[in-house]
């Protein structure tokens, strides 16, 4: 019975937060820049870059409704939207093209062994078998920033960055590889399922709600928390949103701001940003935000892209 309960959580869960968009992109390509937030989205699958030197990329990762395992789908195209008004823009005369990067078929060790859901069903005591499916997100980046590189990109000119696990991941790349690239962007960091909501740590605290999870999953928690002194120890200059209604992390990302690299913002304490109610939804792009783990997809958003651009323009100089 906890099983099946557990299952439908999940897909409740899923469901209300990509329940936006049921456009799902499936490949790499280059996003092609629009003038207006409501335009369609489409993708430039071809792999080329013109004037290599006069252009900064950004790659972009999506996240993931599975920890470990492999999926059907990576984009959402109403994740794309910000992106979208982001490339085409200008930094010191350099064009910023987005390049978004699938990774849904990749899976971990031990997400083939326990299933998609199975990290969560069994008291998994770790450490971490083999290699993750975060590590192989990683070592994929590296691969495309190479390929960047060998076309001429100057390596400072590079940006990784991502939603949520993808957001997980420009932490983990940085963090190793940070000589390699200019510096990330990092979108609403998690890939540990919803703890913030699930252990309520609003209500108990940050420390008991950690030791809660600690206690009920032993193996998630210290696989979590070695990838954190991971990210600490790299301790790379990257650009960092959460926001503190995130069910995933957003409580659980004040030990952010003790890397003194790291340049944390916090959105906000409401689904607004700047006193504008955030639009992510429906036919006509006009229904609230529902969710504050996707608010980074909403047009409200826009209100950071000066600050996005602000950073990258200091880490090409």
């Amino acid at each position: 019975m906890k099983k099946i309960l557990l299952i439908i959580v999940i897909l409740i869960f899923t469901t209300n937060v990509y329940a936006n968009s049921k456009e799902t992109i499936k490949k790499d390509g280059f996003v092609i820049p629009t003038n207006k937030w409501r335009d369609k989205i489409k993708i430039d699958e071809n792999f080329e870059v013109s004037n290599p030197k006069d252009k900064i990329i950004v790659i972009y990762n999506h996240g993931s409704d599975g920890n470990d395992v492999k999926l059907k789908d990576c984009f959402w195209r109403s994740e794309l939207r910000n992106m979208a008004q982001l490339a085409g823009d200008k930094i010191n005369g350099k064009e910023i093209m987005v390049y978004i990067h699938c990774q849904g078929q990749l899976e971990g060790d031990l997400g083939a062994k326990l299933g998609k859901i199975g990290m969560w069903m069994k008291k998994w005591e770790g450490p971490y078998p083999g290699t993750s499916k975060m590590d192989r997100r990683v070592e994929g980046n590296l691969e495309v920033i190479k390929k960047f590189v060998n076309m001429g990109v100057p390596k400072k000119q590079i940006f990784m960055s991502g939603h949520s696990c993808g957001g997980w991941a420009t932490l983990r790349l940085t963090a190793k590889y940070i000589n390699e690239l200019g510096g990330g962007i990092s979108l609403m960091p998690a890939c540990f399922w919803n703890l913030s909501k699930k252990y309520k740590v609003k209500k108990v605290g940050y420390e008991k709600a950690m030791e809660k999870f600690h206690k009920k999953y032993p193996g998630m928690a210290q696989w979590r928390q070695d990838q954190i002194d991971i990210i600490k120890k790299g301790n790379a200059p990257v650009l960092i949103f959460t926001h503190p209604m995130d069910p995933f992390e957003g409580l659980t990302s004040d030990w952010m701001d003790k890397v003194p690299n790291f340049k944390r913002i916090v959105v906000s304490e409401k689904k607004k940003i700047n006193g504008k109610k955030c639009k992510i939804a429906g036919s006509n792009w006009e229904e609230p935000v529902k969710n504050a783990h996707t608010i980074d997809w909403a047009d409200c958003f826009m209100h950071y892209h000066p600050l996005i651009k602000e950073y990258m323009a200091s880490r090409i100089k």
